[in-house]
């Protein structure tokens, strides 16, 4: 489960920030040609398990937003109540990743190698965020078309890539 910590600000950091948060979406600061952080409700988040495949999924995030943005290179998945989130491959994953507007990218996550793995975990639901800052959105076993529950135990996720089969591949599917 994620938690906020609320942080006392004094009132002129307060005030530098909300000139911040007024600037015009789509600049980080003035001058930069980089594109702002996307906002959690500008993105449509989807995930799915791969057919005949119950430990991979397929997530998606697509920006509806009117310009490009940018989400953490890896997407942020966690399971149900258990501590930690899927781990990315390669290794490394800090960074954004730019989405076009009305663009999409795709990851690959394998919740448990071995199905049979005496040390699986079963969850109820998965978490998908594309950054850490956002709450992301939960998808249900039933949802997700894995049965009853999710069977977890060192799971991986793949960087966003810019195709659904690009995502297969780099979780190991061909």
């Amino acid at each position: 489960m994620r938690f906020r910590a609320a942080i006392a600000v004094p009132a002129a950091s307060a005030a530098v920030a909300a000139l911040l948060l007024t600037a015009p979406q789509g600049h980080a600061s003035a001058g930069s040609d980089r594109p702002a952080r996307c906002a959690a409700k500008a993105l449509t988040i989807r995930a799915k398990a791969v057919a005949g495949r119950s430990t991979v999924l397929r997530v998606g995030v697509t920006n509806r937003g009117a310009r490009a943005c940018v989400v953490d290179r890896v997407p942020t998945v966690t399971f149900g109540d258990l501590d930690g989130a899927a781990l990315p491959v390669p290794e490394g994953g800090a960074g954004g990743y730019r989405l076009a507007a009305g663009g999409t990218a795709y990851a690959g996550v394998r919740t448990i190698a071995d199905p049979a793995d005496a040390e699986a975990r079963r969850v109820d639901a998965v978490t998908v965020a594309a950054s850490a800052a956002h709450w992301g959105r939960a998808f249900t076993a039933a949802q997700l078309g894995t049965g009853r529950r999710v069977l977890v135990w060192e799971p991986v996720t793949t960087w966003w890539q810019r195709s659904a089969a690009a995502a297969d591949r780099a979780i190991g599917l061909d």
